[in-house]
């Protein structure tokens, strides 16, 4: 007869790090499970905290030995994504190891403007904005750059986003591309969620920023929205766009490194 211990014990690497059974009980990071759950009852979610602290720290390292080894000079900067937890307690000890955000939604900068209330944030933070933007979004992006927030970047998705903050923005204002994954996205479904197309990019800087002073072209976005399927077509895709910032690079001053 099986027990559901032997389909755990074959799906699953058991214990792990987290997780151990002593004495028949559950206990995740020695912390005994069946005493919160006699006191709380079920279901109950948990979050340990040190571990965020511990997976931030462990990001860093790794990036700082790799661009050591590869004598890479630029920056690494860590954003938290704050749809993945808009719990102030999560946010807060994230923010605890020199953190920046990455945004989503309206939601999440009515997030930014509490964490500033509260002196957890100052201004100078970098805010990446990213996301489909409707218009309460966009709203919100120009109303905390115009507050101060020199650093709230939006990540433009399509080519008329920017002509929503040309209008309302009136401090100087930084952005980013979100390049589509299809050079020709054709299928019925397409929107802009899905970023600029890879032939319109220069066209949109040339256009619609390069000209405008009140306007600086920071960052070059891609995402592979269907996932990575393997290694060959990482590097194939990685390949592309990097050819692609090399192209753009040439025209955009704003680009130090």
């Amino acid at each position: 007869m099986k027990r559901y211990e032997d389909l755990v014990s074959q799906t699953f690497e058991f214990p792990t790090e987290e997780f151990k059974v002593v004495q028949n009980e559950l206990h995740f990071h020695d912390i005994p499970l069946m005493d919160l759950i006699k006191e709380y009852g079920t279901p109950i979610k948990l979050t340990y905290l040190p571990k965020i602290s511990q997976n931030i720290k462990r990001a860093k390292r790794m990036f700082k030995a790799s661009m050591k080894k590869h004598k890479y000079k630029g920056d690494y900067m860590y954003c938290y994504c704050t749809k993945s937890s808009h719990f102030s307690f999560v946010l807060e000890e994230a923010l605890k190891n020199n953190v920046h955000l990455e945004t989503s939604s309206a939601y999440d900068l009515d997030i930014v403007r509490k964490l500033y209330e509260k002196e957890t944030i100052d201004k100078d933070i970098y805010i990446i904005c990213n996301g489909f933007k409707r218009p309460l979004y966009k709203e919100y992006i120009s109303e905390i750059v115009n507050e101060g927030f020199s650093n709230c970047i939006p990540i433009l998705d399509n080519l008329n986003e920017i002509d929503y903050y040309i209008e309302h923005v009136k401090k100087p204002l930084k952005l980013g591309i979100r390049v589509a994954a299809d050079e020709e996205p054709n299928f019925e479904f397409y929107t802009s969620r899905l970023g600029v197309r890879y032939s319109d990019v220069n066209d949109l800087y040339r256009e619609k920023i390069a000209g405008n002073p009140k306007l600086k072209l920071k960052i070059l976005h891609f995402f592979i929205h269907w996932g990575i399927s393997d290694s060959a077509y990482y590097w194939s895709e990685l390949s592309r766009f990097v050819f692609k910032y090399c192209e753009l690079k040439k025209n955009v001053p704003s680009w130090t490194r």
